[in-house]
């Protein structure tokens, strides 16, 4: 696309991780303009399976003689190909181009392999996939010369973490996708670019933004923040759904398109015809979901997100503007997966009065029948009351509480099933002499211990990476290629800047005195305050805000650090430390968590292994509300 054409680029947002919708590149693709369609595969947790799969793989890798023996054991999200075959029709006659980080641990087999499937349906579509994120023999490499990779969320080193990394990936920028469509490809497939990298690389393509257009980068680096998680920003996981539910747009929620303009602007819209909406609120939702603080970060570019502003410019359209670029970091995130041992859990069922006391006398006894020397075995053994048992409860089920036993040990014996001395065979026998009102799950499948892994997220020097674009289709000389193959290093960026570890954090500038509102009425925070919270590894960040200008001067004055340790309580909060900051054009105040979420998704032992329930926790929490606010209507 010729700069001096200038029209916004129109980026579809088709997959927020491997669980989402399949049929979203299909309908993208078939009833809505769009010239590029993006999506999101891959996670902490797939990143785990790929890489720890891909070592555990490589003797047989190495043996296949195939192309059809390597996919056997191919390390990449399969699921991609489910969502992504069906639109190849509609792709290749409407010329859209396709960006996604579905590649994992074997973006090369997975590009071979769309690459083959293309061709056999009769389509010439060029394919390109990026390499450079797998750094498993870079960190190892640097580990045995001193280097300690300090985690981002407890600051210890790996030595200190005291696990073997078995795996290691980095996270890489947009320029690399890119550089693939300014070559002519029509398919990018990238293993571990962060989620808005292919937003990023299609707005940079498309306006031939160079790598030093900071403030361009910043503005499509926070629209890929809205776009990477796909329907989270047209009304899923918005704290408004009851309004959702009541119209019905709570159905078949349309995946977000947002037009990209020159500046690195943009208008947010969403698909015809569907369900959800976009708002003002749906999208600040979006924008409060795993940041860490008013600089978010990325390969390419640093974007400074206090000032963001966000207008309705029309039903379902919403503006995005306001953010400042500054130059990338010189590190970037890497993952290091280390193997910690075994974990299973089992459930007893509780009914009844006195739901306490029985959980009491049920953990005894397990205790009793494990025996002290056992005991030692675990590095984690918890009981978990999930629930209460209200009075007069409408049915039997409501009034059952969970009651949940979880283990984990690096003894793998002790967590056989079939073992009689092991953690089931002992505790569960429990079960006859145990409390009135208890019942034993009958799926037993989860109490057999299956391997658990670690993840320990630091920083590489950018230095150490190598970003390169992979195009596999024919070419001559005269176009770069070599032997029909064509490969092209991606320079990084021509300036870094360092950035504390520790982002600015700070509490209100000249509070309001909360009397100063007038009456206020005890109810739940979330009765007038909107919020967000999502993980980033074990930190967990959540963000409030409200609809109106006087709120946000309440709420400001409201939320300080303490408060919030408050709302938490003392059973919730961890005793680490709490960033906080705010984005006043939004009306927003954001806290970081920092390790509240017991070591992240891949081995946490808690129930909200995503910190997407916690800002659910806090809004549920009673304050005291200015009554003039409650009268405008509750959430």
């Amino acid at each position: 696309m010729a700069p001096a054409t200038r029209r916004p680029v129109r980026v579809a947002g088709a997959s927020g991780g491997f669980s989402d919708r399949v049929r979203a590149i299909s309908s993208l693709a078939k009833n809505d303009e769009c010239d590029v369609i993006v999506g999101d595969w891959l996670s902490e947790l797939t990143m785990t399976i790929h890489g720890t799969g891909k070592i555990r793989n490589t003797e047989q890798m190495m043996q296949a003689r195939t192309f059809e023996e390597k996919l056997n054991y191919a390390m990449f999200a399969e699921n991609f190909l489910d969502c992504f075959m069906p639109a190849v029709k509609d792709v290749a006659e409407k010329g859209i181009k396709i960006a996604v980080n579905a590649g994992a641990s074997d973006t090369e087999l997975l590009a071979q392999l769309v690459d083959k499937k293309v061709k056999e349906q009769g389509f010439n579509l060029k394919v390109a996939w990026i390499e450079g994120d797998d750094v498993t023999g870079t960190v190892k490499g640097m580990l045995n010369k001193g280097e300690g990779f300090r985690s981002l969320m407890h600051g210890r080193s790996v030595e200190e973490w005291g696990l073997e990394p078995v795996c290691a990936q980095c996270y890489l920028g947009g320029m690399g996708i890119a550089q693939a469509l300014t070559e002519g490809a029509d398919i990018v497939i990238a293993g571990r670019v962060s989620d808005a990298s292919p937003i990023i690389g299609a707005a940079a393509w498309w306006h031939g933004w160079t790598n030093d257009m900071f403030d361009e980068l910043a503005g499509s680096l926070i629209i890929g923040h809205l776009l990477e998680c796909a329907s989270y920003v047209s009304g899923g996981y918005c704290s408004n759904f009851r309004t959702l539910l009541a119209q019905g747009k709570h159905i078949n929620m349309g995946f977000p398109i947002c037009a990209i303009d020159h500046k690195g602007e943009g208008i947010m819209s969403k698909e015809k015809n569907t369900g959800g909406e976009m708002t003002v609120a749906t999208c600040t939702s979006q924008l409060l979901y795993e940041i860490q603080g008013p600089q978010y970060y990325n390969c390419d570019v640093t974007a400074q997100i206090e000032n963001v502003k966000m207008e309705q410019v029309g039903e379902n359209q919403v503006k995005i503007s306001g953010i400042k670029g500054l130059p990338p970091p010189p590190t970037t995130k890497v993952g290091l997966t280390g193997f910690a041992g075994w974990q299973a859990e089992y459930h007893v069922y509780l009914c009844g009065l006195h739901i306490e006391e029985k959980c009491k006398w049920t953990e005894s006894q397990i205790r009793y029948e494990l025996g002290e020397e056992t005991l030692k075995k675990f590095t984690t053994l918890k009981f978990m009351q999930n629930g209460t048992s209200p009075l007069d409860a409408r049915n039997q089920d409501v009034a059952t509480v969970d009651f949940r036993v979880f283990a984990q040990t690096k003894d793998r014996e002790l967590l056989n099933m079939r073992n009689p001395d092991g953690f089931f065979r002992t505790s569960m026998v429990t079960f006859l002499q145990s409390c009135p009102g208890a019942s034993l799950g009958n799926d037993m499948r989860q109490a057999e211990g299956k391997p658990y892994y670690e993840y320990h997220p630091s920083l590489l020097p950018q230095s150490a990476l190598q970003q390169r674009v992979h195009c596999l289709w024919d070419g001559d000389q005269a176009q770069g290629f070599k032997d029909g193959k064509k490969v092209i290093d991606i320079p990084l960026a021509p300036e870094f800047r360092e950035y504390d570890r520790q982002q600015p954090s700070y509490e209100a500038t000249n509070p309001v005195p909360l009397d100063a509102f007038g009456p206020t009425v005890r109810l739940p925070l979330g009765s007038i305050v909107l919020g967000r919270s999502g993980d980033k590894c074990s930190d967990c960040n959540v963000g409030f805000f409200v609809r109106h200008d006087d709120e946000w001067e309440w709420l400001r004055s409201l939320l300080t650090v303490n408060k919030i340790k408050e709302l938490l309580g003392p059973e919730e909060y961890k005793g680490k430390l709490i960033d906080r900051f705010e984005m006043q054009n939004i009306r927003a105040v954001h806290f970081l968590l920092h390790d509240h979420l017991d070591r992240g998704y891949d081995a946490c032992s808690t129930y909200d292994t995503l910190g997407k329930n916690c800002c659910e926790y806090l809004r549920a929490k009673t304050v005291d509300i200015p009554i003039q606010f409650v009268k405008r209507g509750v959430l």
